[in-house]
């Protein structure tokens, strides 16, 4: 072997939404690929960063995390999740959801171990588990509403070999906006104990919820507390993306192991900004969530009903802040070439539908993000008219 090659970065290339991104800041183009979140981030959140650093919160905190922020997750699991967490055992604050998902995998999995993961899916949890030299099983959901029946339960177990390790479920999800019901996630919880499996859960969209429905931990479920983590943060939330502050919860005994890895790799996540989450968490009411919740559906709503309104049929998201629009009667042969045709004629940037699903499944959708403010989704509607 020479010096350059490395088995795990085998395959492992410049994400499609960071490669629209990019193709879109050249073309001057409105970024719908990448789900930044450019709304407003709740004032209060921003001043308790700013005092932190002002009164010298500025230094390591404890590797899983600042003891203020801990105990704010871990009362308001309690009360929105339905999870009891102890915060001093339990829990680890790391680098966003995404840095907490990586030491996750690193901690819990050896290389070999297969993991099942649900298509669509969030291409970052695959090359998160090639990273790690695990094995991603593919099982497709069904659509159009991405829904798991029994039969999709009885393809998981026939994925299922001696190797196999874990279930990674992301609800509400990324890119498809799927919202798992409690009945399927019990479903997914009985094969996870019948087979001692871990289940992986990614539940950054959480209070991205719509239509009235429930978003349901997995976790909380009958003996699902041992062998599952949840994973989620307030990048998306309360709009601080850039801020890079996620978390993992587990049982203590995985919980260790987890910490162990993210002193590692990042230390600890930046203090000061720990700090703005914690006083956000802690003070802004119910009504802040439900405000939110209510304004990205209204969103929802107005960039579904201009994609059906030129022909690129969307698949009505239930959650999070993504849509699956079918982009097939468009000219190219690849996603890729559907995605930056629409770039070229409108301006408007999204991700080919490859960089969720296996093989070419993918090449008929294009994933856009209503995450923006109005007069910049406004300006994005006005622009896909053109295709009308």
């Amino acid at each position: 072997m020479s010096l350059c090659e490395n088995q795990r970065v085998v395959g492992l290339v410049q994400s499609e939404i960071r490669a629209m991104t990019l193709a879109c800041t050249q073309a001057q183009g409105i970024n719908l690929a990448q789900g930044v979140c450019d709304t407003g981030v709740p004032p209060v959140v921003v001043e308790a960063a700013k005092q932190a650093m002002d009164q010298g919160l500025n230094t390591y905190t404890r590797c899983d995390g600042l003891a203020e922020l801990r105990q704010a997750l871990a009362q308001r699991m309690e009360t929105f999740n339905h999870l009891k967490v102890n915060p001093e055992t339990e829990m680890t604050v790391s680098a966003g959801a995404t840095g907490a998902f990586h030491c996750v995998c690193m901690a819990l999995l050896n290389p070999g171990d297969e993991v099942i993961i649900f298509e669509p899916y969030y291409g970052y949890h695959v090359t998160t588990l090639v990273s790690v030299e695990a094995v991603p099983k593919v099982v497709p959901l069904k659509r159009p509403d991405w829904s798991l029946s029994l039969e999709e339960l009885e393809e998981l177990e026939q994925a299922m070999t001696s190797r196999t390790k874990a279930i990674v479920v992301n609800t509400p999800g990324n890119p498809s906006g799927k919202v798992f019901t409690r009945e399927e996630l019990e479903g997914i919880a009985a094969v996870a104990r019948r087979h001692d499996l871990f289940v992986f859960t990614d539940e950054i969209y959480e209070y991205f919820v719509y239509d009235d429905r429930t978003h349901v931990s997995i976790g909380s479920l009958p003996d699902m507390a041992d062998r599952t983590v949840t994973i989620s943060g307030y990048s998306k939330t309360f709009s601080i993306t850039g801020w890079r502050i996620g978390h993992a919860v587990a049982a203590s005994r995985w919980s260790s192991i987890i910490g162990a890895m993210n002193d590692l790799v990042y230390v600890c996540a930046p203090a000061p900004l720990q700090y703005g989450v914690a006083v956000g968490i802690k003070e802004l009411r119910h009504a802040f969530y439900k405000d939110m919740c209510v304004a990205f559906q209204a969103k929802r709503d107005r960039f579904c009903e201009v994609l059906e309104r030129v022909g690129l049929t969307p698949t009505i998201p239930q959650g999070a802040y993504y849509v699956l629009a079918d982009v097939s009667r468009l000219p190219g042969d690849t996603g890729k070439a559907k995605a930056l045709w629409i770039l070229d004629k409108t301006g408007v940037a999204g991700v080919p539908g490859e960089a969720f699903f296996q093989a070419d499944r993918g090449q008929q959708f294009i994933r856009f993000s209503f995450a923006k403010t109005d007069a910049d989704l406004n300006e994005a509607c006005e622009r896909l008219r053109k295709l009308i």
